[in-house]
């Protein structure tokens, strides 16, 4: 049965209110977590073949039902991979950012059904600060300050990714920095993402933030999660960031890149983030 509370459920229950499309359910360490029909394991992913396999068919599948064509292969696994680490990261950030409790989910605490937006975990132990309430808990683990509850963060993300990353690799054509420099953008806009649906303020310090956890000098995270301000047609301020890697989206859709997109110009940036604002 599922957990009924834990020190990570009040994030998890503030996430979905903002993100209705995503829902977590934590079971107990020893529990067994779903999968068969819709769900995978993150181990399964991991561990490449037919998990990985019939994963990545729901893309390919989505790419010709949408957009009329075949996506190439290498174009159908960096969708796979967004699809599955956009969510996931924010099983470790949001926690941080809202609670500043940074879990450890292995690859083998996670699973994911992407039709119905939904996450079972497993939760062995999470860092905290001194003074946190959830510091005696079973599973805490006390850190001294925030830099080290950032560092936690950090290697609670790569430990989580590292397999996933090694799995998806090679159908990507992509190794090394260009696999990691796809989890640093996953990690910053996801969050910027939620720190934008719950408010003005909070997307400002989701900004600080991850400026803070990712200022583009710890490995194996690739470039800083740096914003900058362009100047809107009325005067106003649009912020954006440069990805740090392209999801190849351009291969199907050549004229329609994202607003973050190292391919985009700061002029059509402009129109994209003015449209969108204005929508």
């Amino acid at each position: 049965m599922p957990v009924p509370a834990s020190p990570l459920a009040a994030a998890h229950a503030r996430l979905t209110e903002a993100y209705p499309y995503l829902t977590i359910t934590e079971h107990a360490p020893q529990d067994p977590l779903p999968e068969g029909g819709d769900w995978v394991t993150a181990a399964a992913l991991a561990a490449g073949g037919t998990g990985l396999d019939a994963f990545l068919a729901w893309d390919d599948e989505q790419i010709l039902r949408d957009y009329g064509q075949r996506g190439r292969p290498d174009v159908v696994a960096s969708f796979g991979l967004h699809r599955y680490a956009w969510p996931a990261c924010l099983l470790f950030t949001v926690p941080w950012f809202l609670d500043r409790r940074v879990p450890r989910h292995r690859v083998t605490d996670v699973s994911y059904d992407r039709t119905t937006g939904r996450m079972a975990v497993r939760t062995a132990s999470f860092a905290c600060l001194p003074g946190d309430p959830a510091a005696g808990l079973p599973g805490a683990r006390v850190v001294p300050d925030e830099e080290a509850l950032r560092a936690e963060l950090r290697a609670a993300v790569a430990e989580h990714l590292e397999p996933v990353l090694a799995a998806f690799g090679p159908r990507m054509r992509r190794r090394g920095r260009a696999l990691w420099g796809m989890a640093t953008d996953e990690v910053v806009e996801g969050l910027w993402y939620v720190g934008g649906l719950l408010g003005a303020d909070e997307e400002r310090r989701a900004r600080r933030e991850l400026e803070l956890l990712l200022p583009g000098t710890g490995k194996p995270y690739v470039g800083p999660a740096v914003f900058r301000e362009l100047t809107a047609p009325d005067g106003g301020t649009l912020r954006t960031r440069d990805r740090v890697s392209c999801c190849l989206f351009y291969t199907l859709r050549p004229d329609d890149t994202c607003a973050t997109c190292p391919r985009t110009c700061d002029a059509d940036r402009i129109a994209k983030l003015t449209t969108s604002a204005a929508a």
